[in-house]
């Protein structure tokens, strides 16, 4: 174990630092274009309204957890 602890442990060590160091130096030898950050899109959420009928035919008493508690406070009790 002993072994390990001083010599294959550190050499598994400088090989990971040393196969990041490659990586993050090759952006040098990319393309101008290439070497620069990704750009950033906005992308628009596309939301497809579900039919009651439609929600995978749940039972009645988990209609509160998909759709939510009703406003009035006294329909609320019902459930």
């Amino acid at each position: 174990m002993a072994f390990f602890r001083q010599y294959i442990a550190p050499l598994i060590v400088v090989l990971v630092f040393l196969v990041a160091l490659v990586a993050v130096s090759a952006r040098i030898f990319l393309p101008t274009d290439m070497a620069a950050p990704a750009p950033i899109e906005e992308v628009g959420l596309q939301t497809i309204p579900a039919r009651p009928d439609q929600v995978a035919d749940l039972p009645p008493a988990l209609s509160a957890l998909i759709k939510g508690l009703p406003d009035d406070p006294a329909l609320s009790e019902q459930l």
